[in-house]
């Protein structure tokens, strides 16, 4: 049985799934499986053989959600890791975790998450971001006060048991998009989250489509969420208020000015003095920017 099996879920990404495979089956911990669930492409996947690869066809599409459901069940490791198929794990990922999870003094279980670097098509840097260190269990990660210079997007670098992601119900497949905060919603109060220093990561920011690219998506999962887990947003009203008033920039960003309009209006409403701080800092900032 291996101790760590790492799932990766995709659709009609051929080439970059390669990439994304090598990178999991290259990590310098070989006591792994990789469990490629392929979401009904529009044509099989093709991987060269690995006695560690298996590869699981879905006849019809479950979403990002429903395939990491799918490889969860199938998973043979004690501990689990998911891969997104057009990103890349770095070769010490698996090692580091699992080392970090061995010496932690938070309350068990616990799960460990590390650092993301953003990177283009050129393999430059973007953007490196790095994990609060800790949220011991009963926490509500991201609507927790975040650490200067530490980020709550690096969720996806996710290393726990597979149990535990079977005894809070694994991914909800309601959600297309916000598919990780969901999940760390209701993972942090039963789980402690370990944060690492160290980058393990790379996400490639790339031109072609990308759930987190969708309008549509982003607009109805973030409604989705907050509905779902009000009371505990409701309960942080400073992080909620900067919830709210991030997914307003995103909406300006990706053209839904009316959507951001209106997110800034709801973020006043909850947090009014720090979001008007917020905003008031963030028009002199432009206003520079254009002098």
């Amino acid at each position: 049985m291996p101790k760590l099996s790492i799932i990766i879920p995709t659709r009609d990404r051929p080439q970059l799934l390669a990439r994304a495979v090598q990178s999991a089956l290259s990590q310098t911990m070989t006591d792994l499986e990789v469990i490629v669930v392929d979401d009904a492409s529009t044509q099989p996947i093709d991987l060269p053989a690995d006695p560690r690869l298996r590869i699981i066809r879905l006849s019809t599409s479950h979403g990002g959600a429903g395939a990491r459901n799918v490889g969860t069940k199938a998973a043979q490791g004690r501990w689990i890791a998911y891969l997104d198929d057009d990103d890349c794990l770095l070769p010490q990922m698996a090692a580091v975790s699992l080392e970090a999870i061995a010496k932690a003094t938070l309350p068990p279980p616990v799960g460990v998450i590390s650092g993301i670097d953003v990177v283009d098509d050129a393999g430059k840097i973007l953007e490196t971001r790095i994990p609060p260190p800790s949220r011991p269990r009963g926490c509500h990660f991201a609507l927790e006060v975040l650490e200067p210079g530490k980020s709550y997007n690096t969720k996806q670098t996710l290393v726990v048991e597979r149990e535990v992601i079977l005894q809070i119900g694994g991914w909800d497949e309601a959600f297309r998009s916000r598919v990780h905060t969901e999940l760390f919603l209701r993972l942090n109060p039963v789980c402690s989250i370990l944060g690492l220093p160290i980058v393990t990561y790379q996400l490639y920011e790339h031109p072609g489509a990308r759930v987190s690219r969708n309008t549509n998506l982003r607009q109805e999962s973030f409604q989705r969420l907050i509905d779902k887990h009000q009371a505990i947003f409701r309960a942080h009203p400073q992080m909620f208020a900067n919830f709210v008033y991030d997914h307003a920039l995103m909406s300006y960003r990706m053209g839904q000015k009316s959507q951001a309009l209106s997110s800034v209006v709801w973020a006043i409403q909850i947090d009014p003095l720090r979001t008007m701080k917020k905003t008031i800092k963030k028009l002199i900032s432009k206003s520079k920017v254009k002098s």
